[in-house]
């Protein structure tokens, strides 16, 4: 397990779940199991915790207890998975968007410009479509879109046509490939623009705001009234998108009336502003230092 980060906002989260003992939960992001252990330490003999992982790394994580079931897909076939098992309705969801330290540490799965490997990226290693890919084959158009709207990269068209112009002499395969292509356009603190490039790369290898958009959606359904849902998010669009589910119950934040004008409204906001980790946590775990926690009630 020390290869895994300790869980974000564990405390928090476990209490705004507010477990009953009988209760069915979800765990979206297993990942490590942090959160899922403290989630199973509520629980009482009746209760359930199903939880969902697509990174096989997470197999090696599985507590041995017969209320825990792990299906081992992406947490946006969330609805189906639960059907499958007979579950209609929840008392509780969990979902940690970040990238576990075990992923960022292991050198081969190509997530962190630490080390030299092949661009991978991939949370699921079953997935066709990695980062070198992504890099070789997408127009220069849209790798700018990639890095501007995912990274926050200011410099994202000179990034992009420096990316064209370099593969077409060689393919860009590895990290060292890639590094060798970021060194003239990096701007600002070199780190922090490798981050942000990186995460940009990754999230768009992965799709997560698309799964993240059908996972949240699914929320809605599967959620029993007065269910929770506890999301931590990393990044300004993830929160942005959990705001506006929780304050109007779609992703755009539109405010919907009936007839009669009364305002469309699945959740009850519990974290007007969200939640953020304190100075102690982020001196243990520097990695949860851009956490936002944010909470909502089913009505």
């Amino acid at each position: 397990m020390s290869e895994y980060h300790n869980p974000v906002l564990a405390k928090e989260s476990i209490e705004a779940m507010s477990i009953k003992s009988d209760g069915i939960y979800i765990d979206a992001t297993f990942g490590g199991g942090g959160h899922s252990r403290l989630i199973l330490e509520e629980l009482g003999e009746g209760g359930q915790l199903h939880g969902f992982d697509q990174d096989s790394d997470s197999l090696r994580n599985i507590p041995d207890d017969a209320r825990f079931t792990l299906n081992h897909h992406n947490f946006r076939f969330m609805k189906r998975f639960m059907r499958y098992h007979g579950i209609e309705q929840v008392d509780g969801i969990l979902a940690d968007l970040g990238v576990s330290s075990h992923q960022f540490n292991e050198a081969e799965r190509g997530f962190s410009f630490r080390f030299d490997a092949d661009l991978d990226m991939r949370m699921n290693q079953r997935q066709e479509k990695n980062a070198a890919d992504i890099l070789n084959e997408y127009r220069p158009a849209d790798l700018q879109e990639v890095f501007s709207r995912y990274g926050e990269i200011r410099n994202s068209k000179t990034l992009a046509e420096a990316i064209a112009e370099a593969r077409e002499f060689k393919k860009i395969k590895t990290i060292a490939d890639f590094l060798e292509v970021l060194g003239p356009i990096v701007r600002g603190k070199r780190n922090q623009y490798l981050a942000q490039v990186f995460q940009a790369l990754r999230i768009e290898v992965n799709d997560e705001v698309g799964v993240l958009e059908s996972f949240l959606l699914q929320c809605k359904d599967i959620l029993a009234p007065g269910g929770k849902l506890v999301v931590i998010s990393y990044h300004s669009l993830e929160d942005r998108l959990v705001k506006n589910l929780l304050k109007t119950g779609n992703l755009e934040g539109e405010v919907i009336k009936d007839d009669f004008g009364k305002i469309y409204r699945p959740f009850k906001v519990l974290t007007k502003k969200p939640l953020l980790p304190t100075a102690e946590e982020l001196q243990e775990n520097s990695r949860a230092r851009s956490a936002k926690m944010r909470v909502g009630m089913k009505v």
